[in-house]
């Protein structure tokens, strides 16, 4: 966790110095407080997942811009060496895959949840789009308050602007790739 948490310190820090922004501003922008913005930019704190999408809606950025390290221009990404964002007491993880990038506007996520994980994503910013390829299991996704099963190895597509949950009511743990699209 040391790792990501020293990238999340470093990118927020950048971005509100390149807008000029000060804690307060960004806290108004956020709607995080500017006792955990500064936390979080001194390293002192672990976000959550829920914090970081404030955060990154707030500033109109990716999540993956918040979570990102420098890489090469051949990158071979082996899961059990990315550090994931955990929430729900490690009931729901989130692996950064491939981050955003402006020329292709989208981010790649790797997500788990275990058996009774429930997790609320806040709505993203408009245009935003999620494409959510199921791996394992049967997850459940709630969007604008209607209900959608998705099988093992089925897909589902959303304009994620808009609430959504996601659930897993099975016995197993459910994995899911998650492309995130940014609109231009």
């Amino acid at each position: 966790m040391e790792q990501i948490n020293k990238s999340i310190s470093k990118n927020i820090k950048r971005v509100r110095q390149e807008r000029n922004l000060s804690l307060e501003k960004t806290s108004e922008l956020t709607g995080v407080s500017k006792t955990m913005l500064g936390q979080i930019e001194r390293g002192e704190s672990n976000p959550t997942v829920t914090t970081l999408w404030k955060i990154a809606n707030g500033l109109r950025l990716s999540f993956s811009s918040l979570i990102s390290q420098d890489r090469p221009s051949v990158t071979l990404i082996k899961k059990n060496e990315v550090e994931p964002v955990i929430e729900n007491d490690g009931q729901y993880r989130v692996y950064p895959l491939v981050s955003f990038n402006p020329e292709n506007q989208f981010e790649v996520f790797l997500i788990t949840l275990e058996p009774g994980c429930e997790h609320k994503s806040e709505p993203h910013n408009a245009g935003v789009e999620e494409y959510i390829f199921v791996n394992d299991g049967t997850l459940e996704v709630e969007v604008n308050d209607k209900l959608y099963v998705v099988d093992c190895e089925d897909t589902i597509i959303f304009d994620a602007d808009k609430p959504h949950i996601y659930r897993n009511n099975g016995n197993k743990i459910v994995k899911c790739s998650v492309l995130i699209h940014y609109p231009l």
